[in-house]
């Protein structure tokens, strides 16, 4: 093989290498869903709609969840004073995943006046997969705990999955699954990264042996070149 017909052959190796490493990048698909809340209230039921969002992304062992709302739901007869409420939820897990998962987050940073929709802080938790595929979040119960009381809203609308993501479980098996609500004491398993970072890396070695391996397949040829000449 020619010089030039070499290096073009090289070259589209590492063209093909750097195509697998975006094919490998983890996919999300997150949107807003809108959730229609019925709350159970210490003075009386309440309902509210409001848009909610979820979204992945790797941290450590696992994934931080967030969830956001975009509206108020539920209100309170007096002012809530800061840091009087404390919310907290579940996200129910599908696809690859079954059961729930716990998201929690600060108290009311200010105070929310009386019968005014309760605004909830993102809520955060981690999500510690046991099996690889796509497992969908969606929407839970809401609990709002404020002065003494305690306020439930549930979805009523069997609202869809606010995110979609693919992920890979610690042992790149198919079997069991859990998340941080698990009770049965497994979910502090190490999960290794496996984002488009390891895919880079793991992808990167393998063109760089194949460029090491093309480019002293090269220099024989030059040397088993040079030494004929000589010897005519």
């Amino acid at each position: 093989m020619s010089y030039p017909k070499r290096t073009a052959a090289l070259a589209s190796v590492a063209a093909l290498a750097g195509s697998a490493v975006l094919m490998a990048a983890p996919a999300a698909r997150a949107e807003v869903v809108n959730v229609n809340y019925q709350c159970k209230t210490p003075i009386g039921d309440k309902s509210a709609v409001s848009p909610i969002d979820i979204k992945g992304v790797e941290s450590g062992g696992g994934y931080k969840i967030t969830m956001s709302w975009q509206k108020g739901v539920s209100s309170s007869p007096v002012d809530l004073g800061k840091g009087a409420m404390n919310p907290s939820a579940t996200i129910r897990l599908g696809g690859a995943d079954s059961g729930t998962m716990n998201v929690t987050g600060p108290a009311n940073q200010a105070t929310v006046p009386a019968n005014t929709p309760i605004k909830i802080n993102d809520l955060t938790g981690t999500y510690t997969p046991k099996k690889s595929g796509k497992v969908t979040f969606t929407a839970g119960v809401l609990t709002i705990k404020a002065l003494g009381t305690t306020t439930t809203c549930t979805p009523t609308n069997s609202p869809g999955a606010s995110l979609n993501l693919d992920v890979t479980a610690a042992s790149g098996s198919s079997g069991g699954t859990g998340s941080d609500s698990d009770s049965d004491g497994d979910s502090a398993a190490p999960l290794p990264q496996t984002g488009p970072e390891d895919s880079a890396i793991a992808l990167g070695t393998l063109g760089g042996t194949v460029l090491l391996a093309g480019a002293a397949g090269t220099l024989w040829l030059t040397r088993r070149n040079q030494a004929a000449r000589v010897r005519r």
